[in-house]
């Protein structure tokens, strides 16, 4: 048996006036997880657990089966796994968003208009990390190029704060959100010195991109202690995914993890590239298990854009199930896949939400199933739900 997981990252939300009342899953047209739909099982999962902030590195380890309450110590730790940050466990680690900020307030009376910098390439993000690195890199703070905007800075014996995330507060003043450590603080707006005018920012100005103009910190953390998936579950385990959270779940977690050329986190990001590399990684490599994790329907969310969170979702329909699925059924493989958000991003709202998500389970050894469409709604109407969202891959396993 071959075991699939493909992840629509935010993929549930709430229904739309534009949509005619569906949300951006229901409107989407997806006739292959509709199919799957069908002859398997629908239903809601809790990946949340209640009181906790309703964040990818959250959601995404309770999918993976780790229970957050008792596995995590912090968002940007994960992310440093992916990128190879050597950690000691004084250290705190942070996100550093590359922001884009209005340019003629003072630095607290500034407003956030984007959190990507207009899904800055990795790239152009590196040569301003290079700036940022000659600016602040010292015995106590090294930064680090992650993925697009999103970057890491290790603080060596550093101290935990409250931070909030830059997505949260688009469009909004940011001085009521800045961290209170004065050092994070400082580093922030002299960032901003920094960046605003450097060459390249100039040049995306110039050519109607948005500037990535400031650091943002956020999701500290501390060094993670997760447990390996082979030991949890007896099978070899692949991660397919652009971003480097889940990159970093799955070096903590002792899976493998496929470089997909291309792959960008965006709505425009290699498809076919994960499929294939999905495929390999099971009829060819010998892995057990695969996790694909497509970032695109939660960021078209965080940018209010529904019909690109349609579309988003139609090629992970259509690009990754469908080529997966066909692939598994071509080699005469017996598989289950799950497929499933982490957690919601409704577009009205352009954050993540913490209720339940609704998951599909197929197993292509039965016949019998729902017969419905993959949706919130049926989810809502089967009757089944898992509250604690760590324990849906035990059932998905057995």
């Amino acid at each position: 048996m071959k075991y699939i997981v493909i992840l629509g990252d935010g993929m549930s939300g709430e229904p739309l006036a534009e949509l005619g009342g569906k949300t951006t899953l229901e409107y989407a047209k997806t006739p292959a997880m509709d199919r799957l739909a069908s002859h398997g099982e629908i239903g809601m999962t809790q990946n949340v657990p209640l009181g906790m902030h309703p964040g990818s590195e959250i959601a995404n380890l309770s999918v993976l089966g780790y229970d957050p309450l008792t596995d995590f110590t912090g968002r940007s730790p994960l992310e440093a796994l992916s990128v190879g940050v050597a950690m000691n466990p004084s250290d705190v680690i942070f996100r550093a968003n590359l922001v884009t900020l209005t340019e003629e307030e003072d630095y607290a009376q500034k407003v956030i208009t984007d959190h990507s910098s207009g899904e800055i390439s990795t790239q152009d993000a590196d040569i301003l990390m290079d700036a940022i690195r000659d600016a602040f890199n010292d015995e106590e703070f090294q930064f680090y190029t992650g993925t697009s905007y999103r970057h890491i800075c290790v603080w060596k014996n550093g101290r935990k704060s409250d931070l909030e995330p830059p997505h949260d507060h688009l469009t909004q003043v940011i001085g009521p959100h800045l961290p209170k450590e004065e050092k994070l603080r400082k580093m922030m707006e002299k960032s901003f010195d920094i960046l605003n005018h450097h060459p390249l920012n100039l040049q995306r100005s110039a050519n109607g991109e948005n500037k990535g103009n400031s650091l943002w910190f956020w999701g500290a953390g501390t060094k993670p202690h997760l447990g390996a998936f082979y030991e949890k579950t007896g099978l070899k385990g692949a991660m397919i995914s652009a971003v480097d959270l889940l990159k970093g779940i799955a070096v903590g977690a002792g899976m493998t993890v496929y470089e997909v050329e291309g792959a960008t986190g965006s709505l425009h990001t290699n498809y076919e590239g994960k499929a294939n590399a999905a495929i390999r990684s099971l009829l060819e490599d010998g892995h057990d298990f695969v996790y694909v994790h497509l970032e695109g329907p939660d960021e078209m969310a965080h940018q209010g854009l529904a019909s690109e969170k349609v579309q988003s979702i139609e090629y992970l329909d259509s690009r990754i199930v469908a080529p997966i699925v066909n692939a598994m059924e071509t080699a005469g493989e017996d598989y289950r896949v799950l497929i499933l958000p982490d957690h919601p991003n409704p577009v009205c709202y352009r954050t993540h939400t913490p209720d339940p998500v609704p998951y599909l389970l197929y197993d292509s050894t039965k016949t019998s199933g729902c017969g419905c469409a993959y949706s919130e709604r049926a989810g809502r109407e089967s009757g089944i739900f898992e509250p604690e969202g760590h324990k849906l891959l035990n059932r998905f396993l057995k």
